[in-house]
């Protein structure tokens, strides 16, 4: 059967946007007038970022699936040599101790982003040939067969990882490795290999992680404030607190639209890692609700998607982006609820910054094009 542009995934990433625009132009207004004493500062960025994740949207949309596949190492290799540059002087730029971004003149760009993508796409490349390779039956009846598939795919995996884990841990963007790293793990999960190898990976995460915070002891005072964010009410624990005070003070239907006292300036990264707290304000429960109702939809739209792909690469790069996005949101989300530490990660479609919005309709256009030709 011939298949057909999923509309119903076009129409719901342009409702979110566009929802996330209307939302930031008044969220954004205070702080662009007490900055840069013009109102549409931040508005007008963002729209200039958006304009060009579309073009760069329907660039994905169009291409080939099969040359994605092929470029997949290529496209890995030039990201991680972005993720160098970032800490060459003069051209990588630091905020807040980490070195995430590269100055473009006119604005700023976070490599670690695009790497979401082009990980994405490597992994589902590699997975996939490895599938293919000129064993007789492939990897799978390989493995039923008793064949030792350790050194085919799992310590490659390994080594994946690894050389991933080390470039955002040196920035450090330890919460951009949760995300790519879980959804990683994900997609070689739902390929079809032993369970063993992923509740070993997970171990290894959790043995990871620790070592980090032993290193570290700046990520054990964030989690000692999530648990008890009332030590520290007016320093470290003054995030976690305003934004509880900003959702629970919009009540059932929210104060109204644009009409959020926390957003002049109580509450810090208001629009960005805390953007949904302000949604909480001003739409009340309902519109957090349907918010959710919103990312639950794209999930089971991106699912159907992997479904109903022809090949390995393009169902493996399918549930990729939508893990991937929907873990990010789930992240945001439940940071701003105090139920895990806040992290600085964005609310897809709707947080302001041009690297992560781009990157996310990137990463829909090649869904379009899957649920199209894949």
């Amino acid at each position: 059967m011939k298949k057909h542009l999923n509309y119903y995934l076009l129409f719901l990433v342009i409702i979110m946007v566009t929802f996330g625009i209307l939302f930031l132009s008044t969220l954004s207004a205070t702080a662009s007038m007490r900055i840069f004493n013009n109102t549409n500062y931040y508005l007008m960025h963002q729209l200039y970022l958006l304009l060009a994740g579309i073009i760069l949207a329907v660039f994905a949309y169009k291409f080939p699936l099969n040359y994605f596949k092929k470029l997949a190492p290529i496209l890995l290799f030039v990201n991680l040599i972005l993720l160098v540059i970032v800490f060459l002087p003069n051209i990588g730029t630091k905020f807040w101790g980490a070195k995430r971004w590269i100055n473009l003149g006119i604005a700023t760009f976070q490599p670690s982003e695009i790497l979401k993508i082009t990980a994405i796409l490597y992994l589902a490349a590699l997975i996939s040939n490895k599938l293919l390779e000129g064993r007789k039956g492939g990897w799978i009846s390989a493995v039923k067969k008793g064949y030792h598939n350790v050194s085919h795919i799992f310590v490659p995996f390994l080594i994946f990882l690894a050389i991933i884990s080390i470039f955002l841990i040196l920035q450090p963007d330890i919460s951009t490795l949760g995300i790519i790293g879980s959804t990683l793990v994900l997609m070689y999960f739902f390929s079809g290999t032993p369970v063993w190898n992923t509740v070993l990976i997970f171990l290894m995460a959790i043995g990871g992680f620790f070592a980090l915070v032993k290193f570290k002891p700046y990520r054990l005072d964030r989690w000692l404030i999530f648990l008890h964010p009332e030590t520290d009410p007016l320093g470290k624990g003054f995030q976690m607190k305003q934004s509880l005070i900003a959702i629970g003070s919009g009540g059932f239907f929210g104060k109204g639209w644009g009409m959020s006292s926390q957003k002049f300036g109580f509450l810090p990264q208001a629009m960005s890692d805390s953007i949904f707290a302000i949604l909480g304000e001003e739409t009340g429960i309902i519109g957090c609700s349907i918010l959710v109702g919103l990312f639950i939809f794209f999930l089971w739209l991106g699912v159907k998607i992997a479904k109903s792909s022809n090949n390995k690469f393009s169902q493996l790069t399918a549930l990729g982006i939508t893990f991937w996005i929907i873990i990010q949101a789930i992240l945001n989300i439940t940071a701003n609820l105090g139920i895990v530490p806040l992290a600085g990660i964005p609310l897809p479609f709707f947080s302001y910054g041009g690297s992560h919005l781009v990157a996310e309709l990137i990463g829909v256009g090649i869904l379009l094009n899957i649920s199209k030709n894949g």
